[in-house]
């Protein structure tokens, strides 16, 4: 058997192989991973969220950009083995020729077993779903599309700075994701897409990866993703085991262009944590894309859920 096959299989086994079972519209109960595991602090997940909204919208090519790519750096610095600023050029679909940073935290980078941990931290130029026409210029604010996902990785690091993990982590953090148009799947995730194509370590291939986006809203659901159970349904159904709370359900959720989709073409499986809405227009909550995604819409409890399951498969991961 391959190393990556006895990870899954021991993976679903500590965990449970069920996971939780609902409709988005009824949460099903709580349930716990069958092992001890450390208490993820949703409200530090909830202040580093805070935090990067403090610097306006992180839209690339902008000054609170600029100064978000240092406080991120600054923030993972001591937390992480070694930091790397990864610097670009993409093109954008509308904006043409555009400079990027991914900034990637690597935790016991001599470690052969490794779980790659992603957010993107780039918030969109235009609020293009907002019901007032005269709000569709302005950039997104993105507490929830962006911020959230970040918050928690920085929790996490912070937390395993503090308990220390046998496990090579390396948290991911994509910039230019949100500078896409519709009907133009390669126009976002133009960060991951420059990563996959200059990974931080040449042939980098960790067990899996797992992407973290819209993570943080109180009324979130977090349905199996389409694309992620194509590519990577086994591990969906390994993470989805240690889930740690009520928003996790066993629903098939969209089919979603996100970050985890050039991974998965890169050759490492990985899987989307996103909160998907069935009774949505759009698919996904009401503020998305529109100068509403504040602070006022992030909750710490899911956050809370999030890290935790997070903690949870790090957990199993490292016997």
């Amino acid at each position: 058997m391959t190393l990556l096959y006895i990870a899954l299989v021991t993976l679903m086994a500590a965990c449970g192989s069920t996971g939780h079972s609902s409709s988005p519209e009824t949460p099903t109960e709580q349930t716990t991973a069958t092992v001890n595991h450390s208490q993820f602090d949703g409200n530090g997940a909830y202040e580093f969220t805070r935090q990067q909204c403090e610097f306006g919208p992180r839209v690339p090519g902008t000054p609170a950009h600029a100064k978000c790519a240092e406080w991120l750096t600054s923030v993972l610095r001591p937390l992480c083995d070694t930091v790397i600023l990864q610097t670009g050029t993409v093109q954008t679909a509308k904006s043409g020729k555009l400079g990027i940073k991914n900034i990637i935290g690597v935790i016991n980078p001599d470690a052969n077993e490794r779980l790659l941990l992603l957010a993107h931290w780039d918030t969109r130029p235009w609020a293009d779903n907002d019901p007032d026409p005269a709000n569709h210029d302005k950039p997104v604010m993105g507490a929830n599309d962006g911020a959230s996902g970040v918050g928690v990785l920085l929790q996490l690091a912070k937390q395993l700075r503090s308990d220390s993990t046998s496990l090579g982590v390396d948290i991911l953090l994509v910039d230019a994701e949100d500078m896409g148009i519709n009907d133009d799947e390669d126009s976002w995730a133009l960060g991951t897409q420059y990563w996959a194509q200059h990974p931080h370590v040449a042939g980098y291939k960790p067990l899996f990866g797992i992407l973290l986006d819209m993570v943080g809203a109180s009324d979130a659901t977090f349905p199996r993703e389409y694309f992620s159970m194509q590519y990577a349904g086994g591990f969906v159904d390994a993470v989805w085991s240690c889930a740690a709370g009520d928003h996790f359900t066993n629903t098939q959720g969209g089919a979603i262009t996100d970050d985890h989709i050039f991974i998965n073409r890169a050759g490492i499986p990985c899987i989307d944590i996103i909160d998907l809405r069935s009774n949505s227009e759009t698919g996904f909550c009401s503020v998305w894309h529109t100068v509403h995604d504040t602070m006022d819409g992030i909750s710490a409890p899911t956050l809370g859920e999030v890290g935790q399951t997070l903690l949870n498969v790090i957990t199993e991961l490292e016997k």
